[in-house]
């Protein structure tokens, strides 16, 4: 099977390419592995067997499912843990902080309260504090607030008088940090308790005298703060850990209370916390590979709602000559009246009064003063909100696309809790087989919705890719169409033709021929989308930019090949909806007919 790319010429097989006819004789071999009910995943090796490159290493999983990830669907994700990340739980970052305290404090011979200070100080990095320590002590001690000895000498007095409140007190009545300033326990209080209910500041709290720069430890908020407060400052201190620390974040799944520890360097920043939610540890949106984080920024600004409000606006409606509140045309007639306490009357095409216009303008349904500055050239409102018009309608055709594979992910992972929960026991019982052989069925969905993950952000990178370079546009439109492809087959296969063999009366006949299929699929889906996330982190190089703008391929995604999607917002599936800016309207069948 050959395409004919530019001037070159591609083939299947090189690219990763695998014919649809071929799908269930490549898989027959693999249908094999699940004759006996002693079937084992995790031996005898990956099935899903690619001739492409060095598809099988490590460094090119591209976060697609595994067949070793099948017993935990939450995993999900992948060997990302290889690449050296940690998940924490609560519990987990309380003994790093404390095996971190008693490191500090065993090695610089300090108290563990000491410790703490200096160890939020440098953001709780120990490299840091004991280069800094045995480097200049006595400026880390200034720097810090860690005072050796008292710079005030009280223990002579029986009373002292609060710098604060200025009541003459029993000694007993008093507190002080390192310094040895003195103010009344009462004093203390409020002051601590008002920097804790001020926020993560209270971490960085120093002496109430003004010209003191000694720091007030988790010693003095234990012997001093209500019990609330503790417990907030405890919290703050947890926190701090995580928040101040470069290589850990928190997961940002609603609810979630784990963090992530990341080996920076490590390359690849998807991770899978144990909450199984996936994201990106760099930019902390959730796992958008095989696009940039900065291109995902400027999807997700794009996506805000006062963003488009200003397209749309343009797009939609002109501004009044007079008061300049944009105005939306509601009726045919070119005559507009802004609405009180303006009222303004003028003429929708040329925005000039409407006192001026008559039958030698053109009357009521035209406008000459309009043509004649158009064939002049001095239409420029116009050509930018035509512009802005095209703008929108690219927009809106990459984002109903974007949009619609994430409500197709959403739903497929429905589909698979409701697999597990309910249907897989049903299937086992109704087709006479064991779970062992009914694998398949969960790699394939999680296949699915890693794939629909991987699909929904290659339209954020189409948007965003130079209309200029026609060549790597069309090249990338193809790898997308036919991962696309691929990809509406398995999931229809995996959604509607399974649905008969669960709610059979007893075993058919063709059950196997069905998961010898749906294997197939799985490993053709699984290759199409590596080839696409391999090509895109490439940069699509594998183009010459020089080549011919022509791309010859009877499988392309604006093809009657390309699917319309499960909600009918498919690849291809522009038709009669919005053109994208720049193409054709294109006419789309099923392809799983």
């Amino acid at each position: 099977m050959l395409r004919v790319f530019g001037s070159q010429v591609l083939n299947s097989k090189v690219f990763g390419m695998v014919s649809e006819d071929n799908v269930i004789e490549d898989s027959a071999s693999v249908e094999d592995d699940f004759d006996g009910d002693d079937y084992d995943y995790d031996d005898g090796g990956d099935y899903y067997d690619d001739d492409y490159g060095d598809a099988g290493d490590d460094d090119d999983d591209y976060g697609l499912v595994e067949d070793d990830d099948v017993d935990d669907p939450g995993a999900m994700v992948s060997r990302r843990p290889k690449l050296g990340y940690t998940v924490l739980q609560e519990a987990d970052i309380k003994q790093r902080q404390e095996d971190d305290i008693s490191k500090v404090s065993t090695v610089l011979s300090l108290s563990q309260v000491e410790a703490t200070i200096l160890l939020r100080h440098y953001n709780w990095n120990v490299n840091e504090v004991h280069d800094e320590w045995f480097s200049d002590e006595e400026r880390v001690r200034k720097s810090v607030g860690l005072f050796e000895r008292p710079v005030v000498d009280v223990s002579d007095a029986s009373k002292f008088t609060c710098g604060i409140c200025f009541d003459l007190l029993p000694c007993d009545n008093f507190a002080s940090a390192s310094c040895g300033h003195p103010f009344c326990r009462e004093c203390w209080q409020g002051y601590i308790c008002t920097s804790i209910n001020d926020g993560p500041g209270c971490l960085l709290l120093r002496c109430p005298e003004p010209s003191c720069k000694a720091a007030v430890g988790p010693d003095m908020i234990d012997k001093l703060a209500p019990c609330e407060e503790k417990e907030k400052y405890s919290q703050f201190l947890l926190r701090s850990y995580i928040e101040d620390n470069r290589e850990a974040k928190w997961c940002p799944a609603p609810g979630c209370e784990n963090a992530v520890n990341f080996a920076v360097g490590g390359g690849d920043f998807d991770v899978t916390c144990l909450c199984s939610y996936r994201f990106c540890w760099n930019c902390t949106v959730e796992a958008h590979r095989p696009v940039d984080c900065e291109t995902v920024t400027k999807w997700m600004l794009k996506n805000s709602v006062d963003g488009e409000n200003v397209n749309w606006i343009l797009h939609n409606s002109k501004t009044c000559p007079k008061c300049k509140r944009p105005i939306e045309k509601n009726q045919g007639c070119m005559h507009m009246t802004c609405t009180p306490p303006c009222s303004y009357e003028f003429c929708w095409l040329c925005l000039r009064a409407w006192s001026s216009h008559g039958v030698a303008t053109g009357d009521f349904y035209s406008c000459n003063v309009y043509e004649a500055e158009m064939q002049k050239g001095n239409v420029d409102a116009e050509m930018r909100r035509e512009m802005a018009k095209n703008s929108f309608e690219k927009y809106t055709h990459y984002y109903e696309r974007w949009a619609s594979n994430q409500s197709s992910r959403e739903k497929a992972l429905e589909d698979l809790n409701r697999m597990e929960s309910e249907n897989m026991e049903k299937l086992c019982n109704v087709q006479c087989t064991t779970m062992s052989q009914l694998k398949c069925i969960t790699e394939a969905w999680l296949q699915i919705v890693e794939c629909r993950r991987v699909l929904k952000w290659t339209y954020a990178y189409g948007y965003y890719l130079p209309e200029h370079e026609k060549t790597k546009t069309q090249f990338f439109e193809y790898l997308q169409g036919e991962a696309e492809a691929g990809l509406e087959r398995l999931h229809r296969c995996a959604e509607k033709e399974l649905d008969k063999y669960v709610t059979a009366d007893g075993p058919l006949s063709d059950f196997d021929d069905f998961r010898t299929k749906l294997t197939g699929l799985t490993s053709v889906t699984k290759t199409y989308f590596e080839n696409l996330v391999r090509a895109l982190e490439n940069g699509l190089e594998d183009v010459n930019s020089t080549a011919c703008n022509k791309i010859v391929s009877p499988r392309s995604p604006a093809s009657p090949r390309s699917p319309t999607g499960r909600n009918g917002k498919g690849r291809g599936s522009r038709g009669k909806e919005t053109p994208r800016a720049g193409g054709s309207p294109k006419n789309v069948d099923d392809t799983s007919k």
